[in-house]
């Protein structure tokens, strides 16, 4: 999935975050000192992350650190490995807990370190400090190949466009969907199908297709067609890159938060894709062709024609794990299902705990034990950050996620716990972080809570 970008970071020490499909990343570096590379779950710096240092303390030393703490987990001297007048190449890995740094061209690691707690990175962020301004080349692997087998491959997408070019004779399949898997909900888009006569968009691997349409000779197997895939508020809308012309749409009036993108060919066809995963500095997507229609719903902060401000906490209601637009995703389970922030009422109290789509429920943590919660409301818009804290240190600006039943504040936590990281309820007056997990409510000294 080959896409080179160039990127200037300044003297400042703020990481510029992008997507990343696999479990590795190379890219070339022209700076004095300083090359800092996180790697992280989601688009912004928080906890658990990995930092590699490349070129610090005056370029003589590089460091893996995790979590943003000391001591660093490895340190080594590496004099002049950074360069200000020309780009060095380097690749960094993370795969099975072991996060790795090369030069470019040497297979061996000059730095590696195996965390026995590993997390599924999604992001890699980059900047430059202490002196130091630097000017990075970044490439996401190669250029895609996908085999006669109808099987997907999988990368996670930032936002709610996917640009990608397609070469093949027909079916170009895309699929979108709520983790790196055929899972339901999901949407599926299919360019040039039937001998490369019609194109459909189908929902949930069912029939009958959503939309369909004769498109004769869309695809070409002599050269790279470009195409544009947005979903927004639950209009899901293919367009032709280079016209802006839109292809097809079809709105969904029970859209899912999109996290993952799938690509395939089949039915005697092999595909060539360049997919864009690092989204252009400035790209702003293109206008609609037409007025969008209402939305069947309260469009949540963040999203089109929402008119509250990004601030306010919102709730949705939802049963049988459904997941409304805009959700907040907290954290992951041991399968690496994504786990929303959500809240539910039990025996007087509002809890917040977690939703677990594949479960069909929301789950809450009450009297030492997990509660399944068929019907509970969801958290949607932000942004929000979530801040390391411990005990009864709740900060001023933590979200209220509920109260319990002698109608004390609860809010939003979560805790890293046996290779899961899930939400739960921190109440100030116990000093922890309780979370529902595997039948039971545990409650935790230390933890991260959601702040505005």
């Amino acid at each position: 999935m080959a896409n080179i970008m160039d990127v200037n970071t300044d003297d400042n020490l703020q990481y510029h975050f992008y997507p990343v499909s696999s479990g590795s990343i190379q890219f070339k570096i022209r700076a004095p000192n300083d090359a800092h590379i996180a790697l992280t779950m989601g688009p912004q710096e928080s906890d658990p992350m990995y930092e590699v240092f490349i070129g610090g303390w005056g370029n003589t030393k590089s460091v893996i650190r995790r979590n943003r703490t000391k001591p660093d987990k490895v340190e080594i001297d590496t004099p002049g490995i950074l360069n200000g007048g020309e780009f060095r190449g380097f690749w960094i890995r993370w795969d099975g807990g072991v996060v790795s740094a090369g030069r470019e061209g040497e297979a061996v690691p000059f730095i590696a370190w195996t965390d026995p707690e590993p997390f599924p990175v999604a992001f890699v962020g980059v900047c430059t400090g202490y002196g130091a301004s630097g000017t990075w080349k970044i490439e996401d692997g190669a250029e895609l190949n996908t085999p006669d087998h109808l099987e997907y491959k999988f990368g996670p997408v930032a936002a709610g466009s996917l640009e990608f070019e397609y070469r093949g004779p027909h079916n170009c399949h895309i699929c979108l969907t709520t983790a790196p898997a055929e899972v339901d909900p999901m949407y599926e888009i299919i360019l040039g199908g039937w001998e490369n006569t019609q194109s459909v968009i189908r929902y949930c691997r069912q029939k009958p297709d959503k939309v369909k349409l004769p498109t004769p000779g869309i695809m070409n197997v002599n050269e790279f067609r470009k195409f544009l895939i947005e979903w927004r508020c639950g209009r899901v809308m293919v367009r032709d890159r280079v016209s802006g012309a839109v292809i097809m749409e079809w709105m969904d009036t029970v859209p899912f938060p999109v996290t993952h993108f799938g690509v395939r060919t089949g039915y005697g066809a092999r595909g060539s894709w360049r997919i864009k995963h690092f989204p252009a500095a400035g790209a702003r997507p293109l206008p609609p062709s037409a007025p969008v229609a209402a939305a069947l719903y309260a469009p949540p902060p963040g999203y089109p024609g929402g008119q509250m401000p990004v601030s306010d906490p919102m709730w949705v209601p939802a049963t049988a794990g459904q997941v409304p637009a805009g959700a907040v995703v907290g954290g992951q389970d041991t399968s690496g299902e994504p786990l929303y922030v959500a809240r539910a009422r039990h025996e007087g109290a509002n809890l917040p705990g977690k939703l677990a789509v594949s479960h069909g429920c929301a789950f809450v943590p009450w009297g030492g034990l997990e509660h399944g919660k068929p019907e509970y409301e969801v958290l949607v818009g932000g942004p929000y950050n979530w801040i390391p804290t411990s005990g009864s240190n709740v900060p001023p600006n933590a979200l209220r996620g509920g109260e319990s039943e002698d109608g004390e504040p609860l809010f939003i936590g979560r805790v890293n716990h046996n290779g899961s990281v899930t939400t739960g309820k921190v109440q100030q007056s116990h000093g922890v972080c309780y979370i529902p997990y595997g039948s039971s409510e545990l409650g935790f000294p230390e933890y991260e809570i959601l702040t505005r």
